[in-house]
């Protein structure tokens, strides 16, 4: 059966031109379900960083609302120098469950909030701040969910940003020299990447990284046993039982290889992992790992490419210069820089840690 589709001005369209405006009609009408789509995912989620009342008013002062928890890390990640500031808020009345490994067990209807921002001189903590983001992890009924909110320019509130986006930032370093960057706010997928094993959670507070003094009022504490106090976790064993991680540039908290290790866990352990997603790599930078072969011991890359800056083996024992290892922190070559994301400048300091491990090890 023949049908002729009519154009205006009631003449018939020749064949060429229906098929022209069908499949114009189709782009439309795809374009009509990605924006509907995308407006319902947007939906989901608070527009606004101030939805959450996490902070006191002025926000951008960053004071913690009453009952938020501002806790803090033995090792953080390293993100370019930002600075970062980091937030707890739990249900009313709910608990954190204690775990040895892996995450804390967070309840239900738990925010998590990080915000990155750059103070203007480093050597000087009281000089002004410039916020960038604050990225919420929120614990839903189904699961985790990472969103990411960009900072207004009056810093006063900050606003979804599920595409994500690129800001300029500099600041004066603790050489005293000025540097800039631009920092990358994550879209709303990105935080899978880093956030997914079997399934996704949050990467810092661990028992192992939040087993750290504090201070509290006029004193400093236990971060955990005062949590334990306050009657915010159950199942905390006492402190000897619970495990730390030493703090990555501080050689009073242990050795080199512990300081080592722990800068690994931090920023390479999320990933390179038994369930991690660089599993298939077999490379396990995870402080539970014991096998030197898996920490990169003469380990022969699996698909590194480019990556191994022409060298053969994850860790040659004393030769951080033949070392994959070394070269992947070093570089900011795009498709061979680790970490892969969240990251494009090289933390000097990390990588003379990692030189200082790798140059002591002696050979099996």
């Amino acid at each position: 059966m023949l049908v002729f589709a009519l154009t205006g001005c009631g003449q018939t369209a020749s064949p060429g031109n229906a098929s022209s405006n069908v499949t114009e009609q189709s782009k439309i009408q795809a374009a009509s379900q990605a924006d509907q789509l995308t407006k319902s995912r947007i939906s989901k989620y608070k527009s606004k960083l101030s939805d959450y009342q996490i902070f006191q008013m002025p926000m951008g002062d960053l004071k913690p609302a009453s009952e938020v928890i501002e806790y803090d890390l033995n090792t953080p990640l390293f993100s370019d120098y930002s600075q970062k500031q980091r937030l707890i808020k739990l249900p009313a009345g709910a608990r954190i469950n204690y775990k040895p490994q892996g995450p804390l067990d967070f309840p239900v209807g738990t925010i998590i909030a990080k915000t990155f921002y750059y103070s203007a001189d480093l050597s000087n903590p009281a000089s002004p701040r410039q916020l960038v983001e604050t990225r919420i992890m929120e614990h839903q009924s189904d699961g985790w969910v990472g969103i990411p909110y960009l900072w207004n320019s009056d810093q006063s509130d900050a606003e979804l940003a599920i595409t994500g986006a690129t800001v300029d930032v500099e600041w004066i370093h603790s050489d005293g020299k000025s540097r800039t960057n631009s920092h990358v706010v994550p879209n709303l997928n990105d935080c899978k990447r880093c956030h997914t094993d079997v399934k996704m959670h949050p990467l810092g507070p661990k028992a192992a990284n939040l087993n750290r003094d504090i201070a509290i009022g006029d004193s400093h504490d236990n971060q955990l046993e005062h949590w334990n106090l306050a009657g915010l976790i159950d199942g905390l064993p006492e402190l000897s039982e619970v495990p730390k991680l030493a703090v990555w540039n501080d050689q009073s908290t242990g050795s080199l290889d512990h300081r080592a290790r722990a800068y690994l866990e931090v920023n390479c352990g999320h990933c390179h992992n038994p369930i991690g997603p660089a599993r298939n790599s077999g490379l396990h930078l995870n402080i539970e790992e014991t096998n030197p072969y898996h920490l990169g011991t003469f380990k022969i890359p699996v698909a590194a490419g480019k990556g191994t800056g022409g060298r053969l083996y994850g860790i040659v024992p004393g030769k951080p210069d033949e070392s994959i290892l070394e070269y992947r922190l070093r570089t900011t070559k795009s498709g061979e820089i680790m970490p892969e994301f969240g990251k494009s400048l090289v933390h000097d300091e990390g990588l003379a840690l990692i030189r200082d491990w790798i140059a002591e090890m002696k050979p099996n």
